[in-house]
């Protein structure tokens, strides 16, 4: 017992470096296993280690020499590789409820508003594409639109998404902050990876673009049926009740990181 003590004693601290960096180590896997990037960090990391192997046992001087200056532009390419899933990370991060300030009741009459939005244009089938910005700043987006500060209201919605304006195609921006709309007619990026279903149209895409680049929430219209989806983290949920999407807009609203972990728990299934 004595040696198993002063073994403990002497390498407890190495052995927790190991799990500190295990957790990382894990939790990064996990985290980005399921991106678009993935498949080209695998490829990079797999040419990388094949050609060193390669270099060490054929005692290629001028490969490994090359090798080890190469590793520098690698992490390089890997941080612009996985920016968008490395944005979301810190706005996940920031957005935690921890930091956030925004009361019960300031949250459901949001939810309300949004919910009055979105039944309004649906039962008169206009097609809408609502970005609703939380922690990360869409001002990049907002540039491609028309600059506004007004309040929120099913009217004004309306009236900007009606066919007959020329705001009609675009993304309508809403601060979560203040409840206020700051642009409309703001052009979104589509989602580029490979969908399941190819009947998702443009404006559904943009929805789900705008959400794997930001932490902003999207709420879309469908104008063919009326149908109303919601975005988040890259990921569509469709068809949504009005209870059902009431419920989602609150848990969201109140609970920042949610999505992270039903993300986790989708990467686990």
């Amino acid at each position: 017992m004595d040696v198993v003590g002063q073994f403990i004693n002497q390498h407890w601290r190495q052995a927790l470096e190991v799990l500190i960096l295990w957790l990382i180590i894990y939790n990064t896997y996990r985290y980005f296993r399921a991106t678009r990037g993935a498949r080209i960090f695998t490829a990079l990391i797999g040419i990388y280690i094949g050609m060193t192997l390669l270099s060490e046992s054929l005692d290629l001087t001028v490969i490994g020499w090359l090798l080890k200056y190469v590793s520098v532009f690698l992490a390089i390419a890997l941080v612009i590789i996985f920016q968008p899933e490395l944005r979301r990370a810190l706005a996940e991060l920031g957005s935690h409820r921890f930091f956030s300030s925004m009361n019960e009741s300031s949250r459901m009459h949001f939810a309300e508003t949004l919910i009055e939005i979105m039944e309004t244009l649906s039962g008169r089938r206009v097609g809408a594409l609502i970005a609703i910005e939380r922690g990360i700043d869409l001002k990049q987006y907002l540039d491609t639109g028309t600059r506004m500060d007004s309040e929120l209201s099913p009217a004004l919605v309306y009236t900007i998404f009606h066919s007959g304006t020329t705001l009609h195609d675009g993304g309508l921006i809403v601060r979560m902050a203040d409840e206020r709309i700051s642009g409309a007619g703001c052009l979104f990026p589509v989602i580029q990876r490979e969908l399941k279903d190819p009947g998702i149209g443009l404006r559904h895409r943009a929805a789900m673009g705008i959400t794997e680049e930001s932490d902003s929430i999207a709420l879309v219209v469908s104008e063919e049926t009326g149908a109303i989806s919601i975005a988040i983290g890259g990921k569509l949920e469709r068809d949504l009740e009005e209870k059902e999407l009431y419920n989602r807009l609150v848990e969201l609203l109140s609970n920042p990181e949610a999505e992270a972990e039903e993300e986790e728990e989708e990467s686990d299934d």
